[in-house]
């Protein structure tokens, strides 16, 4: 069995926020493989099945600080090393529309991460991260993770939210290095349009005899 950590907050007021990335793409997975979510300890969980490979979602009740307090003992029950744990992150250091995974390594900020690093004793677990932007100039950070999306990003955040599904069944299936070489390449911001040139002056007609 594996793990599939979603990160995010519960309640209804989080439901389209930055930060509750991780909650959507599980929320995707569930209702694809029409299974249903049940409490277990500080977290909601589902079971479902890719390809004969047991995966257990798992969204964490505590608010975001605290999800290694949901996980952690999942992962004991369970008796499952790091390795076999993925974990669905936001991402502020990659532009809204970037999928990419990563093994390992420093939080780098996000709270949920960095508490589950400290609750497990390791950063060896591996993260498929969702780029949601730095927030603009004079916004924080608290405050932009915590924002909605709005209404011209939908579009784009749900064909990300279904990409990010997709990449944790490849995880699931294929392994860390197959789902790294096909998903990380994943950029869905929008392209611009290209520079047309101006339609070039017909040549002058050359002046003839009978002109003059």
């Amino acid at each position: 069995m594996k793990l599939v950590v979603g990160l995010g907050n519960p309640g209804s007021q989080y439901a389209l926020t930055r930060h509750n990335v991780g909650f959507m793409v599980l929320d995707e997975l569930a209702r694809q493989h029409a299974t249903n979510w049940r409490k277990e300890g500080k977290a909601e969980v589902a079971e479902l099945r890719v390809l004969g490979q047991k995966l257990l979602l798992v969204k964490p009740q505590t608010f975001m600080n605290l999800s290694g307090d949901a996980v952690a003992p999942l992962m004991r029950f369970y008796r499952l090393p790091p390795e076999s744990m993925l974990v669905v992150q936001d991402d502020l250091d990659s532009a809204f529309g970037l999928l990419r995974f990563r093994m390992g390594g420093r939080s780098g900020g996000q709270r949920g991460v960095d508490h589950l690093i400290k609750l497990l004793g390791s950063a060896d677990f591996p993260r498929l991260k969702l780029g949601i932007s730095r927030p603009p100039q004079g916004r924080s950070a608290a405050d932009w993770v915590l924002s909605k999306f709005p209404e011209e990003e939908r579009a784009t955040l749900e064909e990300l939210v279904r990409i990010g599904a997709r990449a944790v069944e490849a995880w699931a299936t294929a392994g860390l290095g197959e789902a790294q070489l096909k998903f990380n390449g994943t950029d869905l911001r929008p392209r611009p349009e290209p520079k047309t040139e101006p339609d070039a002056a017909p040549p002058a007609a050359e002046k003839t005899a009978s002109d003059s």
